[in-house]
């Protein structure tokens, strides 16, 4: 059947104003414009991004998990146990609504067809009676698995013998088909056996995906995936669209040992990856610590707001049915709650840090003018701390500003606020009724164009800089790209994207910047083809008008797409520094962040791992937000190694930018050199005595 042909909207007139370049290969279902149900409807709403229709996306899960308290000893009586202190306690009422059932439900046993056994003696009834019971309170229940074929109970027995056998390799359809049916709506899926074995990780994830996703379309019980694989393999740079949540890190705390202030940050710290967290899919930093021994209540409270200005999920894991009235007040605290689970779905960054230890952390919630922050006091005294209203991306107007745990208005503030914040703690912030910075808006325009056309059959024809290029018939389907996207400064924007999607399902379409990893955006239901809404994600960009940002996907089952609005966040913002001889710039490969990755060089494209703030006043280079540019080991030979490592002030971090270009590491005397005069993608960076060669020389745009 042929194509028909795509007529454009009235109302898709190029306008000086609002449009600066924006480019559509589409045909009748193409990403702009799609056909629903098999016909193209020229009488949809126009989508604009600047719509107050902000459309709420899932957010992170919140529980409450079996294993920081419990370990491997569990059974149906535990379980059950806490399920009723869980709705004592009200927790229900707070939004928390998962019961999930961790390592050591399972010894790895299965029968002659392969299904899973379970011990009846622990677990009366098997496992669909404790999903049952969970199910009669209101809630929703999890249970936990292995991607390997010898779980973690095998590698590392805790409570119980060693368990052969215990993961769903070779059975992940089978296992999470009866998963399904035995009632269970959340998989929590580790990563013991996969690391053992030396498993590639984002195809076995999305192998169990898969499956999981085969297992809802067959019992109709939509089952939620959770990848805990502890960050290996940067599961950031895929887990958006093929799971809800993935882990950033290892567990905070390993079975037997207390938490501390300083695993809790470091689990927080790795937690850097807001181009990768929005519409439904969040990093994950490890189930909450709240409760448990170790903590005080202050550190419980910090804990609450780092979790909750990320957009973690929250999992609580302490004793439900010995908790303090303290403890469930913390994890209870509704305004803080309502930070985590935000509709617009995005991470707080860190936008300030005048002072070594005193971070400032904000995220953007929905409505316009509103900023959740935390102020974290790393240091061992009382500091008195500021936000200002320019980092967070609102003007000099007045806000109002509230402290989320007296729970009080404490005042209108012009232009920033200033509070004393105790030595290793916090204050959490909202701010309100601030102004937004000013923003651009880049639409889509349509032109005509039918199946096969051969060139120029899609132009943006009466804007400036449109650009021609090819129809369906030579692969541009189903793709609409933004060019000449513009930005003062290197660094993370908020970018909304306007939209319309009339089906009773999410629809998803895959976005490239520059080029950047890809990542799967998530477009929920607007109510109508003639609704528009509006979803949010953070984008990192490169200075200057070079940007593009482009959506693509693969079936006819894609939103309308026609417009995107971009947002400044000054205090995330940050420079490129550009090698003089290879035109590339410094980069961390794939954007690791483990300590001691070496910096190379690569493509300029503005990504997280290229955007380094130059902190002029510690001769600090930062990425990240907390890795800094830094000679190996305090090496001061030529060929030392220059990779990432957690700032801490040593000289082998500092760095002089030279008149002439050259960086030298204060510690060595050597020179930032990209190795054997090197100008190609993938080339290593290292110390060198200074020459006066190009490759030894910077710019910073």
């Amino acid at each position: 059947m042929p194509f028909p042909q795509f007529v454009p909207r009235a109302r898709r007139l190029c306008r000086a104003v609002l449009v600066r370049t924006a480019v559509l290969a589409t045909a009748a279902g193409a990403l702009v414009g799609l056909q629903h149900q098999g016909s193209v409807d020229l009488n949809r709403a126009e989508p604009v991004a600047v719509t107050s229709n902000q459309i709420a996306v899932d957010p992170a899960p919140m529980g409450w998990a079996s294993w920081n308290t419990f370990a491997a000893k569990i059974d149906y009586n535990v379980i059950k146990a806490q399920v009723d202190a869980f709705v004592a306690a009200g927790l229900p009422d707070a939004g928390y609504k998962y019961i999930n059932i961790d390592e050591g439900w399972w010894q790895g046993t299965r029968d002659s067809q392969g299904n899973i056994t379970i011990d009846e003696s622990e677990w009366p009834g098997g496992m669909s009676a404790i999903a049952d019971y969970i199910h009669s309170k209101g809630l929703k229940a999890g249970i936990y698995t292995d991607a390997g074929k010898d779980g973690c109970g095998y590698y590392f027995p805790t409570g119980r013998p060693a368990a052969p056998g215990s993961g769903s390799e070779g059975h992940y359809e089978q296992d999470m088909l009866q998963f399904s049916k035995w009632g269970f709506d959340y998989v929590k899926v580790d990563w013991c056996g996969g690391d053992v074995e030396g498993l590639d990780a984002k195809t076995t994830y999305q192998a169990i995906s898969d499956a999981v996703a085969k297992a809802s379309a067959t019992t109709g019980r939509p089952l939620t995936l959770s990848i805990c694989n502890w960050g290996k393999q940067n599961p950031w740079n895929w887990g958006a669209g093929m799971a809800a949540v993935w882990r950033t890190n290892t567990d905070i705390i390993f079975h037997g040992n207390s938490p501390s202030w300083d695993s809790m940050l470091a689990n927080y710290d790795t937690n850097v990856h807001p181009t990768a967290q929005h519409t439904g899919y969040y990093n994950d930093p490890d189930m909450l610590m709240v409760g448990l021994d170790g903590f005080t209540a202050a550190q419980n409270r910090s804990h609450m707001n780092l979790w909750a200005v990320s957009g973690a999920p929250l999992l609580a894991g302490n004793n439900l049915s010995t908790m303090s009235t303290e403890t469930a007040n913390i994890l209870k605290n509704p305004e803080v709650i309502a930070v985590d689970q935000d509709p617009r779905g995005l991470q707080g960054v860190k936008v300030a840090e005048d002072t070594t230890g005193l971070q400032v952390y904000s995220k953007v919630l929905s409505g316009t003018g509103k900023r959740a922050v935390v102020l974290l006091n790393r240091t061992g005294s009382a500091q008195n701390m500021t936000v200002r209203w320019s980092d967070l991306g609102l003007t000099g107007a007045s806000a109002t500003v509230r402290n989320l745990w007296t729970r009080s208005n404490v005042g209108t503030f012009a232009t920033g606020y200033t509070t004393s914040v105790p030595a290793k703690d916090s204050v959490m912030l909202t701010v309100t009724g601030g102004t937004e910075a000013s923003s651009s808006t880049y639409e889509a325009e349509a032109a005509a164009n039918t199946k096969g056309g051969s060139a120029a059959d899609a132009t943006c024809a009466n804007c400036s800089g449109g650009t021609k290029v090819g129809g369906v018939g030579n692969g541009s389907a189903n793709t609409l790209r933004f060019n000449n996207v513009s930005v003062g400064a290197t660094g993370t924007k908020v970018v909304d994207i306007a939209y319309t999607n009339g089906s009773g399902a999410a629809r998803t379409a895959l976005l490239q910047v520059n080029g950047q990893q890809a990542t799967t955006v998530s477009f929920p239901p607007t109510g109508s083809w003639t609704t528009p809404g509006t979803v949010s994600v953070q984008v990192s960009l490169a200075k200057g008008s070079t940007n593009t940002l482009t959506f693509s996907n693969s079936s006819a089952w894609a939103p309308d797409l026609d417009a995107v609005q971009v947002r400044p966040l000054p205090g995330t913002n940050g420079t490129q520094l550009v090698g003089r001889a290879s035109s590339r710039c410094l980069d961390i490969d794939n954007n690791t962040i483990t300590n001691g990755t070496q910096a190379q060089l690569w493509d300029c494209h503005g990504g997280d791992n290229q955007t380094w703030a130059n902190v002029t006043s510690r001769k600090q280079l930062v990425v990240y937000g907390n890795k800094c540019l830094d000679a190996y080991n305090r090496g001061t030979t030529n060929g030392t190694k220059v990779v990432i490592w957690d700032c801490n002030g040593q000289t082998n971090q500092q760095w002089n930018v030279n008149a002439d270009g050259t960086l030298t590491n204060v510690n060595a005397g050597l020179c930032l050199d990209a190795s054997n005069a090197g100008t190609a993608n993938g080339t290593k960076l290292v110390l060198w005595s200074c020459n006066g060669g190009d490759n030894q020389k910077w710019t910073l745009p």
